[in-house]
């Protein structure tokens, strides 16, 4: 999955910086859902690199829990998990999360400037 949105973006002619934004925020949120409903869980996640922005969207069948952040630090050195929304914040400010008829999605807009060379 992770190689897929990395090239899915870079191939869209966005950087490969945006391309590995994308790859972390998409990889944050698929971990959040395995280690929610485990590692058998259906996860679709889409990917739209547009002139601008990168949209991700990730499903999972697990409608009732929400994202919630953990009440560390982001930086706590200690800490060995929760960071995942604190990179989604960074990221791509304003990310939501709606109910679907299967579960739920989370979509991420990333800011991103079309690279192409003439």
């Amino acid at each position: 999955m992770r190689v897929v949105v990395f090239k899915t973006v870079a191939g869209a002619g966005i950087g490969e910086e945006i391309a590995e934004s994308a790859r972390l925020v998409a990889s944050e949120l698929v971990g959040n859902v395995v280690r929610l409903c485990g590692p058998w869980a259906p996860v679709v996640v889409q990917v739209y690199p547009h002139e601008g922005h990168v949209l991700i969207q990730v499903h999972d069948p697990e409608p009732a829990v929400l994202p919630e952040r953990r009440d560390q630090a982001p930086d706590n050195a200690k800490a060995e998990a929760g960071r995942g929304l604190w990179i989604l914040d960074a990221l791509a400010p304003g990310w939501t999360v709606k109910p679907t008829p299967v579960g739920k999605q989370i979509t991420c807009t990333l800011p991103a400037p079309v690279l192409r060379s003439v």
